[in-house]
């Protein structure tokens, strides 16, 4: 099986942002922090970051969010999320351009990387070669 690898960040060493396996594309859990390394604190503002950094990897291959199919938010307060949906995903709408036609997943988890971060997407693109 051949895979192409997207190594980069600062966790280079420890795994891959991006694994193509044939069709296949799986990101790693793209996180609100930006290219100089500053995250906000509002839930919203990291969520528009992820997208940049998810937009970003899937350039590396040839791909952009049509090719997204699913996604997993995890997210450190389900509470915060849900009074901020009708927000959210009016602004999710407007970077991918219109309704997302993808499945998507709410996790609640008690801590992510870092103690600011409150939001981390992790998607799945199908690529047509």
């Amino acid at each position: 099986m051949k895979k192409k690898l997207l190594r980069t960040g600062p966790y280079a060493d420890f795994f891959s942002q991006g694994v193509q396996v044939g069709n296949i594309l799986t990101l790693a859990g793209q996180i609100g922090v930006d290219e100089e390394g500053k995250t906000p604190d509002d839930l919203t503002e990291q969520m528009i970051i992820c997208y940049d950094n998810i937009k970003t990897i899937l350039g590396e291959f040839e791909a952009n969010l049509d090719n997204v199919i699913d996604e997993t938010w995890f997210v450190t307060d389900v509470e915060e999320c849900m009074n901020n949906v009708t927000e959210m995903f009016a602004e999710r709408e407007k970077i991918y351009g219109g309704k997302p036609e993808v499945s998507q997943t709410l996790v609640g988890t008690t801590a992510l990387v870092q103690p600011n971060l409150k939001i981390e997407i992790k998607c799945i693109a199908y690529i047509e070669n």
